[in-house]
């Protein structure tokens, strides 16, 4: 055999692999992202078991679905005897975009409140967002530099808490809501709470 037919083999077998590289690279990025994207819905959180943070934010500017002004978050309004679930989101958030189908099935039971904190957004963007997908909250905070979501130790949106009626945090729903988290983990949480459980 020549060295010449010895490498014919060997050139055929290294343009294979050249070929392959993209596919078996792309195959990797997307099998990290897709890793690196999946929520952990487990990580802990120091908050359970103690007061929500308690900060006043700004309503929503000239935000009124229904011809009235949807009010901001005021010190103390979780602690007013009724069970609340607080829902961080952002018209950015594609997983947020998601869920909101969701929150407004939550939006419209009875025996909780719903309430919105707009994290990190432009006003304009949040605006638009709920005008195309509708409103399921009963009040939205307008977070728009991140201070709340730093003090509810939000790390990533969207992100649900649940509170009691003293505004004590009792749960902390990590990633977008599915229709079965809602039967399966909120409303038997919710249930919970207000057994006092």
């Amino acid at each position: 055999m020549t060295d010449t037919q010895q490498e014919a083999p060997e050139r055929s077998r290294r343009s294979v692999w050249l070929a392959l590289l993209p596919l078996i690279i792309f195959a990797g990025l997307v099998a990290l992202f897709y890793r690196g994207f999946s929520f952990n819905r487990n990580l802990p959180s120091v908050l359970i078991g103690k007061p929500a943070p308690e900060l006043d934010l700004p309503p929503l500017a000239n935000f009124a679905p229904n011809g009235k002004q949807l009010p901001g978050i005021a010190r103390g309004d979780l602690k007013k005897g009724e069970v609340t679930l607080v829902n961080f989101f952002a018209s950015w958030c594609v997983p947020c975009r998601q869920e909101h189908p969701q929150l407004m099935k939550l939006g419209k039971m009875k025996g909780f409140r719903l309430v919105g904190m707009n994290y990190k957004n432009k006003r304009d963007e949040a605006v638009a967002f709920l005008n195309q997908l509708g409103t399921p909250f009963a009040a939205i905070g307008y977070d728009f530099n991140g201070r709340a979501g730093i003090e509810w130790g939000v790390v990533g949106v969207p992100e649900t808490f649940l509170v009691d009626g003293k505004g004590i945090i009792r749960y902390k729903f990590i990633g977008p809501i599915s229709p079965g988290d809602i039967t399966e983990v909120l409303l038997p949480k919710i249930e919970a709470v207000k057994a006092g459980k």
